[in-house]
């Protein structure tokens, strides 16, 4: 298959464990099993005697009913046990759902900044993709007439990342019923990536809370620290699309390993003292990217963020490849630099972490970097 190169793994992967300043990462700190047992109050004993007796046969093929559960529990009461697939990861969900959907005749809307799979996926299969980028004079907003405009009757579905990867701009609700009117308009799905949600004080609607042909995707990567279980679902209401999408994972996993599907099910029964953790991790270390950047008049926060993440802009004439390339190179500090989510003139930053002074020191070290660009002429 031709298909585009994934540009966010390709720059971060090799780079992620050897910078002195990891800002790239997205995640919220993670914890080991030992810090997972300790902060919900588990049983070890207990819970070690669980794993050990466990059968290393296959799985459950839909899902631990115990993690079924504990997914539901993140939504309203429009969302139930049999309407969740669990899947390998929040990569996993995003491309089962394009190539259980996507068939060539179809027309695909991918609003942009978007993880890459929502656009390169169908464009691989065939698909028509129609492109709406928001963009930093907008503040990152949707212009929902122009949706409108883009769909027809041959548009199968709607995607995008609410709370948005990169910008950490996050949809109301009634935004995200807009696009639910633009969606049934013409019969398509609208399908969420959602695997920032949560790190607000309000409840954050998902897409299955408001629409039947909703599709949320999303996994205990981020906002629950436990990117290393590898477990993700996809959930949706309309449960004949459940059974096609069962099909094509059928074809990927056929099921996850209940080691860590037991592992997430901890997490997730105990999603409030994880909401409430990383919540209070990402606005220290907000905060501390809002004070900085006052310092910093090249530098803007395109947007508002509800994420552990927000979009830098900048107003030289770099390219945000070769910036990123030589802040890694002389300054040993990796961001994820715009290119990655088609933004030229941009960085994405991560402060998830929980270390507030590592943070600093990064910031310190762009701020350092940027002074050296303008001493050289080359701003």
């Amino acid at each position: 298959m031709n298909i585009s190169k994934f540009k966010v793994e390709y720059w971060l992967n090799p780079l992620d464990d050897k910078a002195e300043y990891n800002l790239g990462s997205s995640c919220c700190q993670p914890v080991t099993v030992e810090q997972l047992l300790e902060m919900t109050g588990t049983d070890k004993e207990g819970f070690f005697q669980e794993i050990s007796s466990m059968s290393l046969h296959y799985g459950y093929f839909e899902g631990m009913p115990r993690l079924k559960k504990a997914i539901a529990g993140l939504y309203t009461d429009a969302v139930s046990e049999d309407m969740i697939l669990s899947v390998h990861g929040g990569t996993g969900a995003n491309s089962i759902v394009c190539y259980a959907l996507c068939e060539q005749g179809d027309n695909v809307v991918s609003i942009l900044p978007n993880y890459q799979q929502y656009y390169s996926i169908p464009e691989a299969i065939g698909v028509e993709v129609r492109i709406f980028t928001c963009d930093a004079a907008s503040g990152y907003a949707i212009d929902f007439d122009k949706i409108r405009a883009m769909v027809d009757e041959n548009t199968k579905m709607i995607n995008l990342a609410n709370p948005n990867n990169p910008t950490g701009y996050t949809l109301t609700k009634g935004q995200l019923e807009e696009l639910v009117d633009i969606a049934k308009s013409v019969d398509a799905y609208l399908v969420c990536d959602e695997i920032y949600r949560g790190l607000s004080d309000e409840y954050m609607y998902s897409i299955c809370d408001l629409y039947e042909k909703g599709i949320a995707t999303s996994s205990t990567s981020k906002v629950f620290s436990s990117a290393g279980t590898r477990v993700g679902w996809i959930v949706t209401r309309d449960l004949a699309l459940k059974d096609t999408l069962m099909n094509m994972r059928s074809y990927h996993s056929i099921c996850e390993g209940p080691i860590n599907e037991l592992i997430a099910a901890i997490v997730l029964e105990n999603k409030d003292l994880f909401y409430k953790r990383n919540k209070n991790i990402v606005e220290e270390a907000r905060a501390a990217l809002y004070e900085w950047i006052k310092g910093q008049p090249h530098f803007k926060v395109a947007c508002d963020s509800k994420s552990s993440t927000s979009f830098i802009c900048y107003d030289f004439d770099i390219p945000a490849l070769e910036f990123a390339q030589g802040l890694y190179e002389e300054k040993q500090v990796l961001v994820c630099h715009g290119a990655c989510f088609e933004q030229e003139h941009s960085f994405r930053i991560g402060y998830g972490f929980g270390d507030v002074d590592y943070f600093k020191g990064g910031l310190a070290r762009i701020g350092e970097y940027v002074k050296s660009l303008e001493e050289k002429g080359a701003i």
